[in-house]
């Protein structure tokens, strides 16, 4: 099955893959590469400070071998149909969109939990591109069956973005998962379902309606 996967997901497995070995061997040499907020202080370049390109490179690494497993397990189940749709130029655009897009909102939250006296925290794992896969997928192909892990429920694609999004929310302001960057994976899915409008040419990007007639005198 590997061997058959589209060329960029393929790439997107083995480079985490990759990059969660050099995190276990190089330990936190690697923290300028997780994604830090802003005005955290301390030096950039060992740890604590933002740098511009933590923006794409924390969303290749992990916290631990679960979480590579279950952000791997989602790219193969999602990413692979949509590159198949979109092909490899499109498909990359929109993770890499997506991976971005989830940083810039966690970066937001992160500067108003530190105006509240938090302490800094970095972010990392690819779950912010991978909530845009599921995002996409869903609209895609909303009434596509899918299958939970836990709970083995099935269900359409479309319900199981709606039942996602509904969590992550609900856990982001009720604070009962702390450590996990819950408003990442939503912003993650907002510049997904942007940009899937901007390419339709759908509001607040295209047209809003059919053009209205001229009338001539």
């Amino acid at each position: 099955m590997f061997s058959n996967l589209p060329a960029v997901t393929k790439a997107l497995l083995i480079a985490n893959g990759l990059v969660f070995v050099l995190q276990l061997v190089a330990g936190g040499a690697l923290a300028p590469f997780m994604l830090w907020p802003l005005g955290s202080g301390g030096d950039p370049y060992s740890a604590g400070g933002f740098l511009p390109w933590q923006l794409v490179t924390y969303g290749f690494m992990h916290g631990d071998i679960g979480h590579l497993l279950f952000n791997m397990l989602a790219l193969l189940m999602f990413g692979a149909p949509l590159e198949h749709t979109w092909g490899d130029k499109r498909f990359l655009t929109y993770y890499l969109v997506c991976v971005v897009g989830a940083a810039l909102c966690q970066l937001a939250v992160g500067a108003w939990m530190m105006s509240e006296g938090a302490p800094p925290y970095p972010t990392l794992g690819a779950s912010g591109g991978v909530f845009g896969l599921l995002l996409a997928y869903g609209m895609l192909f909303p009434h596509q069956r899918v299958m939970l892990l836990i709970p083995p429920i099935p269900m359409k694609a479309r319900t199981l973005v709606i039942v996602y999004g509904v969590i992550e929310l609900l856990l982001g302001f009720s604070g009962l998962q702390p450590g996990v960057a819950h408003f990442a994976h939503l912003g993650g899915m907002l510049f997904g379902w942007l940009l899937i409008r901007y390419w339709r040419g759908q509001p607040p990007f295209g047209r809003r309606g059919p053009p209205r007639p001229r009338i001539v005198r």
